[in-house]
C-alpha cells in the first residue's frame, strides 16, 4: 500500500520534504503530518546506497519514503527500490524515450526489466511473491522530472507514457529555460509555462507537481493552479514549535 499514490488518485493535495536529513531526525519528521519524505542525490553529498539506514528508520511511519536519483540510470533506480523507496524522482526527462526508460526501470517484468532482489520496502501484506511483484509495479509513485524547453516541446509524447503518476517541475532549471534567470516565479512568463504544462497533465490523467514551492508564494496558489504534489521546508515550522514550547517555561 502507498498513501502517496492513493491520495494522488483521489485527488488530495500531497505534500512532502525535500533534502537528505540523518537517521537520527528522521523517524521524527517521518512520523510528521508531511506524506513523503524526498531523499536527494542530484544535488546532496548522498549517493542512493547511503540512503538504506535513513530509509530503514522510517519503518511504519507516516511519510512515505521516495528518492531522487541523480541521472536516468537503471541501477540507481534500481539501488534505490532496494533501499525501500515507494517513489522514485528522476531529473531532466526530455523525451518519450527517456521517459519509457525511467518506468521500465521502476517496474518488474513483465511491465519492465526491474533485477529481482527479493521483497524490498514496505508494500503491506501480499498473499505470495507474484502479488507483491503486482503491488510494486502497481503503487509505486513515478515522477519523471520537466525542466527543460525540449521537454516542454516533447510534454504530450512524455505524458503519453503509461506509468506515470506526477510529471515534477524543477523550478529553479525551467525559469532559466524560460527566460528568466533571476527566477521571477511570480512573472507572467514562468507562469503561462506553468499553465502549459498543467494544462498537458489534465489531458493525460497525470498530477502535475513543483520539486519545491518558490519562496515566499503561496503553496494554495499552485494547488490551485492543479500543482497537488510538492515539498516545503520544515527548518521554520520546526523553529517555531521549539519556540513555543520553551516560551512557557519559566527561566
Amino acid at each position: 500500500m502507498n498513501k502517496v499514490k492513493e491520495n494522488l488518485k483521489a485527488g488530495k493535495t500531497v505534500v512532502g520534504v525535500a533534502g537528505a536529513p540523518n537517521d537520527v531526525t528522521m523517524p521524527l519528521l517521518a512520523d510528521s503530518a508531511y506524506d513523503f519524505i524526498l531523499f536527494d542525490e542530484q544535488h546532496s553529498p548522498y549517493q542512493t546506497k547511503q540512503f538504506r539506514p535513513m530509509i530503514e528508520a522510517m519503518s511504519e511511519k507516516n511519510a512515505a519514503p521516495m528518492v531522487r536519483v541523480s541521472i536516468n540510470r537503471a541501477d540507481l533506480i534500481c539501488f534505490a527500490l532496494d533501499a525501500g523507496a515507494r517513489g522514485i524522482v528522476v531529473p531532466m526527462v526530455n523525451t518519450k524515450e527517456e521517459a519509457q526508460a525511467m518506468v521500465r526501470a521502476c517496474k518488474y517484468s513483465p511491465l519492465g526489466d526491474r533485477s529481482n532482489a527479493g521483497m524490498r520496502g514496505e508494500w503491506g501484506p501480499t498473499k505470495d511473491y507474484k502479488d507483491y511483484i503486482d503491488t510494486v509495479n502497481r503503487d509505486l509513485v513515478i515522477a519523471p522530472m520537466i525542466e527543460t524547453q525540449q521537454a516542454i516541446d516533447n510534454i504530450d509524447d512524455i505524458l503519453s507514457v503509461d506509468g506515470i503518476d506526477v510529471l515534477l517541475v524543477g523550478p529553479s532549471d525551467l525559469a532559466i529555460e524560460l527566460g528568466v534567470p533571476n527566477m521571477d516565479f511570480a512573472g507572467s512568463t514562468y507562469q503561462k509555462g506553468l499553465d502549459k504544462i498543467a494544462a498537458a497533465c489534465k489531458n493525460h490523467g497525470v498530477v502535475p507537481g513543483m520539486y519545491f514551492i518558490p519562496p515566499g508564494m503561496d503553496p494554495n496558489f499552485y494547488v490551485d493552479k492543479g500543482f497537488k504534489f510538492f515539498t516545503l521546508p520544515f527548518n521554520n515550522w520546526a523553529l517555531e514549535g521549539i519556540e513555543k514550547g520553551l516560551g512557557g517555561i519559566k527561566r
